[in-house]
C-alpha cells in the first residue's frame, strides 16, 4: 500500500473556498456550505457583469458622440450614416475620445460626414 502523505485534500479545498468568501457577511464567510453557494453566485454575477460592462461602455460612448454631434447641428444616426458613407472606419470609443480630447479633429470628421450625406 502506498504511503499516505500528511496533507489532506478535503481541508485544502475547503480552505480555498473559505478564503474566497472572506469579507462576506454572516455564515457565508465561515460556514463551508453557505460559503460555497455564495461563491458560486458571486462568480456568476461577476461573469455576467463583465459582459454587461461592454454594453454600458458602448452606451456611454454613443451618448457622448450624440452630445458632440448635436453641438454641430446633426443627429447621431445621420452622423453614423454619414461616416459609413464617407468610408471612415472609426469605432465609437475612438470617436468619443476624439470628441472630448480633440474637438478640432472631431469637427473635421463631422464635416466629412456632412459632405458624404450631401448636406
Amino acid at each position: 500500500m502506498p504511503r499516505s502523505l500528511s496533507s489532506n485534500n478535503r481541508i485544502h479545498r475547503r480552505k480555498k473556498i473559505l478564503k474566497q468568501a472572506k469579507g462576506f457577511r454572516g455564515r457565508r464567510s465561515t460556514n463551508y456550505k453557505a460559503a460555497k453557494d455564495a461563491i458560486v453566485k458571486a462568480l456568476t454575477h461577476s461573469y455576467v457583469g463583465r459582459r454587461d460592462r461592454k454594453g454600458d461602455m458602448r452606451r456611454l460612448w454613443i451618448s457622448r458622440i450624440n452630445a458632440a454631434v448635436r453641438a454641430e447641428g446633426m443627429s447621431y444616426s445621420r452622423f453614423i450614416d454619414g461616416i459609413s458613407k464617407a468610408g471612415i472606419e472609426l469605432n465609437r470609443k475612438a470617436l468619443s475620445n476624439m470628441a472630448i480630447e480633440d474637438p478640432a479633429a472631431f469637427k473635421a470628421v463631422v464635416d466629412a460626414s456632412k459632405k458624404a450625406l450631401g448636406a
